[in-house]
Order: C-alpha cells, then sequence, then structure tokens
C-alpha cells in the first residue's frame, strides 16, 4: 500500500500507515455473532464454571490451627498467663485422630486437650479467637458472636473448635495414601481394558460379518446389536443376576465363581458397550478400497496375508478409537458396579458413596478428578486417531464389493447369532422377571410387577417425569446444538471466537456424567448463585442432559452443514436476505435428517441416563432410571426390571414413530433429491 501511494504521489500519515482496514460488520453479522455469544455463555455456564468448582472443591481441605486459639484460666481470682492450644496439646501429648480425613468438618474439644487436673481448681476459662477470619470457637453448637469469650467452669465442656478451610493438596495425598481407594483405581483400569479387550475383536468380527459377507439375516442382527443403546446400563446388570446370580437359570455354568464382582461387571460392560464399537467398526470396514484387493489377488497373496496386510491396516484406526471408546464407557459407567459389582471398587462408584453415603463432597470431587485423567487421555488419543483415519480417505478409491463364499458366510453367520443370543438372552431375562410373579417359584406370568406406585422409586410418576425430559432435552438441546454447529460453520471471520466454541463443544465427550452431576451440586446448590432457582427442579436436570451429551450431536450437525456450499449464505447476502431466511428456507431442510438424528440421539439417551443426574433429582423429579437404582438398593429386582423395561418400550416405539415422521417430512422437503 505504501508503495502504490508513493508511485501516484499520495502522502499517507504515518498515524495511519499501520491501520487495519477493517469491513463494517452488517446488520446479520452482528446477531450472528450475538447468537455465537450466547450460546458460549450456555456452554460457559453449563460446563465450565460448574466444572471449575469440582478443582476448587477437591483442593478444599480442613484443619485445626490450635495455634490460633488461646487459653486463660482463672484462679483465686486472677487469670492466668495465657496459652494456646497447640501449647497444651504439646503438654498433654493430644494427638489427632490419625484416620481423620482432611476433608471432613470434625471438631475437637478444647477440654480433650487440656488434662483435667490442670483445670481442677480453676474458676472459669477465658478463650480467645486470634484467626483472622474468627468463628472458630462454638458453644453449645453455636458460634461464638465475638473472638473472645468467658465461660464457666462447668460450661467448659460444651466448647468445641471448628476447623478452619484451607486449600492444598492434602485429599490427594489421603486419597492415594489409603490403600482401599487407591484399589479402585487399578480395578477400574483392568476392568476396563479388559472388556475394551474383548469387546474390540468383538465388534470388529461382528462388523466383518455385516460388511464383508454375504451372510443372511444382515439387518436383524443388526436391529439386535442395537438393543443395548435402548436400556440403560443398570439393566444388563439386572438381567445377569437373574441369569447367573443365586436362583439364576445357569448358575451352574459359572462352577460356583459368584457373578457378584468383577465377572459380572465384564459381561454386563460388555453388553451395553458393544453397539458403541459395533459403530465404529462399521464405519471403518465400509471404506474400503477395491484395487488394493486386487492388487493382492493379482500377486497371488493368500486369503489370510491379505487380511493381515490390507483389511487390518485398513481398520486399524477404527480398531483404535473403538478400544478406548469402550475404555472410557467402562471406566465412567456407575450403574453396572452398583447393581452387579458387589464389594469390587470402582472408581465410578467410590464417588457414589463419597458423596451419598458419606456426604464428602471433598473427596468425591477428588475421586471425580482422578476419573477424568483416564477419560481426557481416551478422548485425546481418539479424536486423533480419528483425524488420522479422516486423512487417509482417497477421492479414487472405488467401493469394495465382497465375493460369494458360502462356507465364510457360515462361520460369520453362526457367529453374529451367538453374540446376537447373547444380547437376547440379557433384556429376554429381564422381560422374564418383570412378568413373573414371583421368580423362581411360581413363574405365572402377571403385571404386578409394573404397579409401581407400590414401590420405593418414584412410581408412575418417575416415568413421567422421564418422557418429560427426553421431550424437553430432545427439542431444546437440538435447537441449541444445531444453531451452535450453523454459527460455528457459517459465520464469516469471528475465527476466535469459533474456535473457542468449538473447544466448548468438545469438553462434554470427556467429562464422565457423575463428575458434571457433582459439579452441578456445587455450581447451582449455592444460595449466592443467583440460578440456584432451578436447583431441584426440571429445569436442572434438562440443562445438565443437554450439557452432557452434546458433543456427539455437534459433530453430526456441523458434518451436516460443512455439506452445504458457502455460496448459499454468499447469494443470500448479495439478495440483503437476512440470515435467519437461508437458515429456515435452506439450511435446516437439507440438513433435517441429521436433525432428526439428533433429535433421537438425545431423546434416548436422555431416558437411559443416570449417572448424570444421580446427585441433582429431587423427590419431585425422579426419573425412571433412577427408579431402576432405588428399587434395586430395596430390593425389588423384578419391579426394577419391569421400570427397565418400560423404558425400553418407550424408546422403541419412539424410534419406530420418529423413522416414520423422518421420513415423511424428508420426502416433503427434500423432493430436489428425486428430480
Amino acid at each position: 500500500m505504501p508503495d502504490i501511494a508513493a508511485a501516484r504521489g499520495i502522502v499517507i500519515p504515518p498515524a495511519y500507515r499501520r491501520t487495519r482496514i477493517r469491513p463494517k460488520l452488517a446488520g446479520d453479522e452482528l446477531i450472528q455473532r450475538g447468537l455465537l455469544g450466547l450460546v458460549m455463555l450456555y456452554l460457559v455456564v453449563a460446563l465450565v464454571l460448574p466444572l471449575s468448582l469440582v478443582g476448587m472443591k477437591a483442593l478444599q481441605t480442613f484443619h485445626f490451627p490450635l495455634q490460633q486459639v488461646s487459653v486463660e484460666f482463672r484462679k483465686d481470682g486472677a487469670w492466668t498467663p495465657q496459652g494456646t492450644l497447640a501449647d497444651w496439646a504439646l503438654k498433654s501429648g493430644f494427638v489427632q485422630n490419625p484416620d481423620l480425613m482432611p476433608s471432613e468438618r470434625s471438631r475437637i474439644e478444647p477440654a480433650a486437650i487440656i488434662p483435667k487436673r490442670e483445670r481442677r481448681d480453676i474458676e472459669a476459662v477465658r478463650l480467645s479467637d486470634t484467626s483472622p477470619a474468627g468463628g472458630l470457637i462454638v458453644i453449645g453448637g453455636k458460634p461464638t458472636l465475638g473472638k473472645t469469650v468467658e465461660v464457666a467452669k462447668a460450661d467448659f465442656g460444651a466448647v468445641q473448635m471448628k476447623p478452619a478451610m484451607a486449600y492444598g493438596l492434602d485429599n490427594f495425598a489421603f486419597y492415594f495414601r489409603t490403600a482401599s481407594l487407591r484399589q479402585s483405581i487399578f480395578n477400574s483400569l483392568i476392568v476396563a481394558m479388559l472388556v475394551a479387550g474383548i469387546v474390540t475383536p468383538l465388534s470388529f468380527a461382528f462388523a466383518y460379518g455385516l460388511m464383508r459377507t454375504h451372510m443372511r439375516g444382515k439387518g436383524v442382527f443388526r436391529l439386535i446389536a442395537s438393543i443395548p443403546v435402548l436400556v440403560p446400563s443398570l439393566l444388563p446388570a439386572i438381567g445377569l443376576v437373574y441369569l447367573f446370580g443365586k436362583q439364576g437359570v445357569l448358575t451352574p455354568i459359572l462352577l460356583g465363581v459368584p457373578i457378584y464382582g468383577p465377572l459380572g461387571i465384564v459381561l454386563a460392560s460388555v453388553f451395553f458397550t458393544l453397539p458403541h464399537a459395533l459403530v465404529i467398526m462399521t464405519v471403518a470396514l465400509s471404506a474400503s478400497d477395491q484395487r488394493l484387493y486386487e492388487a493382492a489377488e493379482v500377486l497371488r497373496a493368500s486369503p489370510f496375508r491379505i487380511f493381515r496386510t490390507v483389511t487390518l491396516p485398513g481398520a486399524r484406526y477404527g480398531l483404535i478409537s473403538a478400544f478406548f471408546v469402550v475404555f472410557t464407557l467402562v471406566v465412567t459407567d456407575f450403574g453396572v458396579p452398583k447393581v452387579i459389582g458387589g464389594d469390587f471398587p470402582m472408581l465410578a462408584l467410590d464417588i457414589y458413596k463419597q458423596v451419598i453415603g458419606q456426604q464428602n463432597f471433598q473427596m468425591g470431587a477428588v475421586v471425580s478428578l482422578v476419573l477424568l485423567l483416564p477419560a481426557i487421555v481416551a478422548f485425546v488419543v481418539d479424536r486423533m486417531v480419528s483425524r488420522r483415519q479422516v486423512a487417509q480417505m482417497t477421492a479414487r478409491a472405488m467401493p469394495y464389493t465382497p465375493k460369494e463364499d458360502k462356507r465364510r458366510d457360515r462361520i460369520f453367520f453362526a457367529f453374529c447369532a451367538v453374540v446376537s443370543l447373547f444380547l437376547l438372552s440379557i433384556i429376554g431375562m429381564c422381560q422374564l422377571a418383570a412378568l413373573a410373579r414371583f421368580w423362581p417359584y411360581d413363574l405365572t406370568p402377571g403385571l404386578q410387577h409394573y404397579d409401581f406406585n407400590r414401590m420405593d422409586g418414584g412410581g408412575w410418576r418417575s416415568y413421567a417425569n422421564s418422557l418429560q425430559l427426553a421431550v424437553l432435552v430432545a427439542t431444546i438441546g437440538a435447537g441449541i446444538v444445531f444453531l451452535g454447529a450453523y454459527l460455528v460453520e457459517k459465520t464469516r471471520n469471528f475465527e476466535t471466537p469459533r474456535l473457542i466454541m468449538q473447544m466448548l463443544a468438545m469438553i462434554p465427550m470427556a467429562v464422565p456424567g457423575m463428575v458434571l452431576g457433582l459439579a452441578y451440586i456445587f455450581f447451582f446448590n449455592n444460595p449466592s448463585n443467583p440460578l440456584n432457582f432451578i436447583y431441584g427442579t426440571m429445569a436442572i436436570l434438562v440443562v445438565c442432559t443437554i450439557s452432557h451429551l452434546y458433543t456427539v450431536p455437534h459433530l453430526t450437525a456441523a458434518t451436516a452443514l460443512k455439506q452445504l456450499d458457502g455460496e448459499f449464505e454468499a447469494v443470500s447476502m448479495s439478495l440483503k436476505q437476512p440470515f435467519w431466511r437461508t437458515l429456515g428456507r435452506v439450511s435446516i431442510p437439507v440438513c433435517f435428517p441429521a436433525m432428526a438424528e439428533v433429535w433421537i440421539y438425545l431423546f434416548v439417551n436422555a431416558m437411559t441416563t443416570v449417572s448424570a443426574v444421580v446427585f441433582i433429582y429431587s423427590s419431585t423429579t425422579t426419573l425412571s432410571s433412577i427408579a431402576v437404582l432405588n428399587m434395586d438398593d430395596a430390593g425389588d429386582i423384578a419391579p426394577a426390571a419391569a421400570m427397565g423395561m418400560m423404558i425400553f418400550y418407550t424408546n422403541v416405539v419412539v424410534r419406530v414413530l420418529h423413522g416414520w415422521g423422518a421420513d415423511a417430512v424428508v420426502r416433503r422437503l427434500q423432493t430436489w433429491r428425486t428430480r
């Protein structure tokens, strides 16, 4: 610019030489940036702020600053020289309870520190609180108003000292110093790796049968494999109890090995993680280049060598991604170990015990951060693997078409049939238990277990609450997710905020549901929070569930929007049409199939969610998945199975109706595809 101006004899003042020319923002751009800011604000309030409090709570400790409380005795009408409780503790040999957690808010009595012989001839006691904040001295359960208090000798036993709050790593040191808590880390990692090691090859073989063979019944097998997605993770654990429990149908097969413990956790985890790995492996095996197989056959490579040098390398990123997805699901799952884990400690179960069982929120936050680490590592590896998988696709690839091989087809048909039988047997046992009058003595079918109002779990109201939650989450969540994805993909310039928005949208994938639920306790249950009014209502369940499930719908919507050429928005601007008109007439109709998938994904997962809401539901917002947990705790296992099956029925019916409705809308909105 200065060179051109100089050539033309134009003098540019020095003050303007480094000034960038910024085009004036149009009204649409201002609105888009404002909406993007609102979606980002929602994610910050619903994710970042609550999760930051988990870290602060984990660092919160309590200790007794004995040196900050001084004591004087009145003897013969005169006060003795001051001495701190720390001095008295050193003199008397007083030692605090070594098993006391740094996060416990217990109290100590100064009378237990000062020996009775030293208090024998006193008339009164004066205690002075020298701490900056004050409030360390408590009398009769009530804090003293001033920093100095005088009590009679007879009332000295009622004086207590409160702990002072500080921040440090003492909670983490206590956690890793406690063998029972430390064991849960090892157990969770071993079980997760074992399940991932089983499910990954299992899903690969199942997907291979669906994508690389001509076996019969592919549609049926695919449908059966999707069943675990439609039920809460509590249900397969209940089914295994009826199959292999003390009065199970197949208990003798285990040869005395109890189903309660690691065996039950592994089997139930295989059930509910298989569909997630299968989706990944199906995609990995569907993207293959026919030319590679033809070249291998021309070189006279054996079928095994072709499989080892062509098929496996082409699917290796899918295998790695499936392994880490399953690993994350198992590590963060709460339902399976809660029902069938017995005394086998797991990380997710430790959070529940610390928060619900002991009301120790600081230690629950510590376990949450420990649980967060493997989930984040697995998520990062999965993201890296996914990016490399996409980079290997070429435009000249030819789709692979499997050849006829009856022997191979029979083998894979038998394998898929066995896996499907395993899935159907678990869900079938839950249905049988829900209908049997009194298992296993009276198998007469009946509906008495569906009378939920007689059970401890919230009754039919919990089922109605789940339906309400699922509809609200699916409808509101689909709108927020699509709007956020649209603004990220279609807003011009504004690169940094769009990048931040993309990062915020990825956070929920790496955050376990129990961690997010605990974070909501810390954030929304604070009376000073202006959003405290939603705590204990259906609104907080909706916000938590949408936030917990945000990542997958965002990626789905963003992928659909990437397929739309940017010229649509450019033409719209040239015609001076507002962006919302282009959004309503072009983007939404074209992306409706993706939006429909987002809606059903949110609905199904909202019906089955347990971990994200187990800490924040109230007596009036009990959900059906929580009712399954509560009824199982109360020993009503058959009604728990019945409620789990109600969730399954609902998801099946809604999926069928959703499929019919979505197809009808697509045919109406996208008639241009048939031209």
